[in-house]
């Protein structure tokens, strides 16, 4: 049987049109592994409810955590959370879960994260995690995104850049601004094997993102020579 527990929203981070980030403050604090997710409930006067799985994209506390959410125009859970819980109202949570898409911090070996849309929101809780735990443990990110409008964590990344503080590509598939030398398209498997990290230096990777934006990624990693067994994946859709 689930366990849940009421968490109350104590701030909330609008990303995009469709997608945003809510701080929940738990009433038993437990601590999370970045790549986690955990299921949020929502019930109607009439006793109806429902829930659904967001990733966790924040997890270095233990008494709040961070879930992002981006609407599902035909979901049940997804429209309440981007546009209209407010900041003081409760919601029903699950301790997290999932264990093979989780970085462990003690491990030295590089990390790959790919990105496709919204599934950087699983890999921004490894990044986070990283700058407090591990700094030193090389990263990369790959974000595939369809345009500007559409960046999720944009500060975030943005700081990460001006700092140097790990690699950071983007690449538009639609739309991309005026000062991107990138062609606009989707990221093919040359273009993946020449930014990412060298198979030879043993990284592990992690792909999250829409269905086909994960076999297409995880395959050309294989054909780039990494061990399938180095490469953990989380979809959606």
């Amino acid at each position: 049987m689930t366990d849940w527990q009421i968490a109350t929203v104590i701030a909330q981070t609008r990303h995009t049109e469709s997608a945003r980030s809510l701080r929940l403050a738990l009433s038993e604090p437990f601590r999370g592994l970045p790549g986690q997710h955990l299921d949020i409930r929502l019930t109607a006067e009439d006793g109806y409810s429902t829930a659904r799985t967001y990733s966790l994209s924040d997890v270095r506390e233990s008494r709040t955590v961070e879930v992002t959410v981006e609407r599902a125009e035909d979901g049940e859970v997804s429209p309440y959370l981007v546009d209209v819980v407010e900041v003081g109202e409760p919601l029903e949570v699950t301790r997290p879960h999932g264990g093979f898409f989780t970085w462990d911090g003690t491990d030295p070996r590089p990390v790959q994260l790919i990105a496709g849309g919204s599934g950087l929101a699983p890999l921004i809780a490894m990044i986070r995690t990283r700058e407090v735990a591990a700094p030193m443990v090389p990263f990369d990110l790959v974000y595939s995104l369809r345009s500007p409008d559409r960046m999720l964590f944009a500060d975030d990344l943005r700081q990460i850049v001006e700092r140097h503080r790990l690699p950071v590509h983007l690449a538009y598939t639609r739309v991309a601004p005026d000062d991107k030398g990138r062609p606009v398209g989707r990221l093919g498997a040359t273009e993946l094997a020449e930014i990412t990290i060298a198979a030879d230096r043993d990284p592990t990777v992690f792909i999250c993102g829409p269905n086909r934006f994960v076999e297409h990624a995880a395959a050309a990693m294989v054909a780039a020579g990494h061990p399938p067994d180095r490469i953990r994946t989380e979809r959606f859709g």
